[in-house]
């Protein structure tokens, strides 16, 4: 049994793609977790999304057995977090279970903003830290900057900031020596009562809903009696293990340790992130504190293409969320989309895996709808409603006030694309807070409503700074805005689908492009359409879809018909009435696709 001062709990974090997931294979190739032909890039990643993508979404933990230079035995456990800004909740989780962390930064790109944000995390939860300089074999990198970088923008001491290639191995050695010199060991007793943290849970099809715990205090063992803190159940332990990455099966897990147990549980309800696990029968009074539930900030529609697809749909979202506890959906239906589901993720990013998931793992061909925010409604009568969809707001006499989610952003750039970053964080509505630099780079920090950036905002940073902006975001408050919803009539028949919150004063260009596109997709029929954007009932954009003429006046002849045409023309006009009065307008599929892809440019 390995003593308690010899085990060394550590995160891997760093800013997407600068190299978390290849040190973590480098790191288990070293201390010889894996052999040679088991070997793989992105040994962590187990998803198909997560290699060919190249990033990490779910936080993965291995034990390692290292023998160090002064000859003693340690174990130590790594997680390798994810470096987007969506999964942000992941790395939260990971750092509240470890004493230390390592921080990756490219040496050939410096510090970018969710290096950033990251850090501050890992501070935030007293972490001490050993900074790591990765990809020094390209020509490109430049160790003294970056060195100089990570002083001015984070604050923290590179001297002993450890040159490493993740590529080639180089430096490897180092770090897991510095990792034992530097990194504390986990303060627990291995012989008081237990308490243990759930870090993480998921289902798998045949052993049920696997918990990942980090053991605080006493010892955690098979066939033990347990009790959730959050619920008040009690369970019995089937099976206790760590993952060398391999799932390996052990008797107990002491006091510092991390590994996972399975109790039969078939319902990842059941198990709350966060929540504290004691012996049933000694049970503990206070609770761990635990860590933040993620809350979905991002909601859009998903509807099948097929509407035969629906069932299938519904059990592509069931079995989806039993392996990711932070994505909601419930039941919708719309008159023009049919039947489908309203989703909450926690970022663009997420719902892009969500539903490339759903694509390619259940083939369901889907209908994205525009994403949304989620919107305070403060009513007369002292009530908040809590508002996904634009198309259920009450009437505007019964509303006192809108609120909308605020975010604080942090973005970093070369300093010659400052002065159009500035200009687009101030069409979307932002509020500078700071500005300070660190060499050639800028750090920006703005609050911006979440609606103006869900959209469009992470590509057009990329595009306008060809690649060398970094963005990252986390979420402040709710404020009161100027919000109106924004309807739009198709024949005098409001769209539900089509509605959208925006701000007062960017409405009338926003009803005015909407409807512009509307009369391109919209094909004609045999009477006029009025295509209209409105806000309540006053009307603020207006295209009109020309009808079908037939030519009734083919068959008469000569001059002296004049009365015959007129009541011929009197005919058709009383009939083209009729038909705009009871036709149904036909709005295709591509019309509201159209929309969705309408560039929210101000």
């Amino acid at each position: 049994m390995t003593r308690i001062d010899h085990i060394r709990n550590f995160a891997i974090i760093a800013h997407i793609d600068h190299g978390k997931s290849t040190i973590a294979d480098r790191i288990i190739h070293s201390c010889g977790g894996l052999t040679e032909r088991e070997m793989k890039a992105q040994v962590l990643d187990s998803m198909d999304i997560e290699r060919e993508r190249g990033i990490t979404i779910k936080a993965q933990t291995v034990k390692l057995n290292y023998k160090a230079k002064d000859g003693k035995e340690y174990i130590l456990n790594i997680i390798d977090t994810p470096g987007h800004v969506d999964f942000s909740y992941e790395v939260s989780r990971s750092l509240y279970a470890c004493e230390g962390s390592i921080l990756i930064v490219d040496s050939t790109q410096g510090v970018e903003a969710q290096t950033l944000a990251n850090v501050y995390q890992a501070l935030d939860t007293n972490h001490e830290i050993v900074p790591v300089l990765n990809k020094v074999d390209l020509p490109a990198s430049d160790l003294e900057k970056t060195k100089k970088q990570i002083e001015d923008v984070i604050g923290i001491d590179t001297e002993n900031a450890i040159p490493c290639s993740g590529k080639t191995g180089e430096g490897i050695e180092n770090i897991l020596e510095q990792i034992i010199v530097s990194l504390p060991a986990p303060e627990g007793e291995k012989d008081s009562d237990l308490k243990c943290l759930l870090v993480d849970s998921w289902y798998d099809t045949y052993l049920g809903v696997v918990i990942l715990v980090r053991v605080i205090d006493g010892k955690i063992s098979k066939n033990m009696k347990i009790k959730m803190m959050s619920t008040n159940q009690q369970y019995i332990i089937e099976k206790v293990g760590v993952f060398t990455p391999k799932a390996t099966d052990i008797s107990e897990l002491n006091a510092g340790e991390i590994g996972f147990i399975t109790t039969g549980i078939k319902v990842l309800s059941e198990t709350k992130v966060g929540d504290t696990i004691c012996d049933a029968s000694k049970p503990s009074q206070k609770a761990l504190p635990g860590f933040k539930p993620s809350k979905p900030v991002v909601f859009c529609g998903l509807f099948p293409v097929d509407s035969s697809e629906y069932q299938k749909l519904k059990d592509g979202l069931g079995k989806l969320q039993l392996n990711d506890a932070s994505f909601s959906y419930e039941a919708e239906s719309s008159s023009a989309l049919g039947l489908g589901f309203r989703c909450g993720f926690l970022g663009l990013l997420h719902l892009e895996i969500i539903t490339e998931r759903l694509e390619r793992e259940f083939d369901i061909n889907l209908l994205t709808t525009t994403p949304g925010v989620v919107y305070k409604v403060h009513m007369n009568k002292g009530e908040i409603i809590e508002l996904q969809n634009p198309s259920s707001l009450p009437e505007a006499t019964l509303i006192k006030y809108i609120e909308e989610p605020w975010i604080k952003a942090t973005i970093i750039t070369p300093d010659e694309y400052l002065g159009a970053i500035i200009k687009v964080c101030q069409d979307k509505r932002g509020i500078q807070t700071n500005l300070s630099y660190s060499g050639n780079r800028a750090v920006l920090n703005y609050e911006i409503p979440l609606n103006e950036v869900v959209f469009d905002f992470n590509d057009r940073l990329k595009s306008m700074t060809s690649g060398y902006a970094s963005f990252d975001y986390e979420i402040i408050d709710h404020r009161e805005g100027n919000l109106v919803k924004l309807g739009i009539l198709v024949n005098a028949e409001p769209v539900d689908a089509l509605s959208m919150m925006v701000h007062k004063d960017f409405a009338q260009t926003v009803g005015r492009e909407v409807c512009e596109k509307l009369k391109d997709l919209i094909p004609r029929h045999n009477f006029m359409i009025p295509v209209q954007a409105a806000i309540g009932g006053k009307i603020i954009a207006r295209e009109t879809i020309k009808g079908f003429k037939k030519d009734v006046l083919t068959k008469i002849h000569g001059g002296g018909a004049r009365d015959r045409k007129r009541k011929l023309l009197d005919k058709q006009k009383k009939g083209k009435a009729r038909g705009k009065q009871f036709g149904k307008v036909e709005i295709p599929q591509e019309a509201f696709i159209g929309v969705l892809k309408i560039n929210k440019e101000k």
